[in-house]
C-alpha cells in the first residue's frame, strides 16, 4: 500500500497543476472534468480541460487541471506539472511524460509492473528519481465496471498518494455526473474501482 506524499494544500504557493497523459478513449477528458468539479464543490477554484485537437480513438491526448485556493488567472496547458497521470504506458515510447516537470513532481501511471520487470525498468527511465506510483487500473477496471476503462481508479489512486481532494468529495461530484449518463450498476462499479485504487496504489 502506498504511503500518501505530504505536498502544501492546493494554493498554498499557487495552484496545484496536473497534467493528463493518456489515448483518446480512456476517459481522461471527462476525470479531469469531475476533479474540477469535485474541488469546486469542496470550495477550491479549479480548471479541468482537455488539449484541443484531434481526439479519435486509441491517439494520444493531454488534459490539464488546476487546483486553488485563489482565482486562477491562467488558462494555458499545463507546462511544469505538478502530478502526471498516465493512463496507458504504451506512451512512454512515444511521448516525453516528464516534458517540463520538477524534482518534485509526483507520477501516477496505469502500468502492471508485477509481472514485466522491463515494463517497470523503462518507466524508471522516464522519470528518473521522482516519486512514482503504479497501479493496473486497466485490471481493477475491467474487475469492476467490466471494461478496461482506467480513468476512475487512476483517480482513486492519485488522490491517495498527493492527498490534493479528500476521496469522498470526489467520489460525490463523480457519482452525480455519471447518474446522469449511466445505470446505477455501472457508477456502482466506478466507485469500487476508485475505492480499489485509493487501496491498491503503490510506489514503483
Amino acid at each position: 500500500m502506498a504511503e500518501a506524499t505530504q505536498r502544501p494544500d492546493p494554493g498554498a504557493e499557487g495552484a496545484t497543476e496536473i497534467r493528463w497523459h493518456a489515448r483518446g478513449g480512456q476517459g481522461a477528458k471527462t476525470a479531469s472534468t469531475f476533479l474540477a468539479e469535485s474541488a469546486v464543490d469542496a470550495g477550491f477554484h479549479a480548471q479541468g480541460f482537455p488539449e484541443y485537437g484531434p481526439e479519435r480513438m486509441g491517439a494520444p491526448i493531454r488534459a490539464f487541471n488546476r487546483v486553488s485556493k485563489h482565482p486562477i488567472r491562467r488558462n494555458t496547458a499545463v507546462t511544469e506539472p505538478d502530478i502526471v497521470i498516465v493512463l496507458d504506458d504504451t506512451l512512454l515510447e512515444t511521448v516525453d511524460i516528464a516534458e517540463g516537470a520538477g524534482v518534485d513532481t509526483v507520477y501516477v501511471v496505469n502500468a502492471d509492473v508485477t509481472t514485466d520487470r522491463a515494463r517497470a525498468e523503462s518507466l524508471r527511465k522516464a522519470v528518473g528519481d521522482a516519486r512514482c506510483y503504479v497501479l493496473d487500473a486497466n485490471a481493477i477496471a475491467v474487475d469492476e465496471i467490466g471494461r478496461p476503462i482506467p480513468n476512475t481508479p487512476m483517480v482513486g489512486a492519485m488522490l491517495r498518494v498527493t492527498g490534493v481532494l479528500p476521496l469522498d468529495t470526489v467520489i460525490e461530484a463523480m457519482s452525480d455526473k455519471l447518474s446522469k449518463k449511466l445505470p446505477p450498476k455501472v457508477v456502482a462499479g466506478n466507485v469500487t474501482a476508485m475505492r480499489r485504487a485509493f487501496e491498491e496504489v503503490t510506489q514503483l
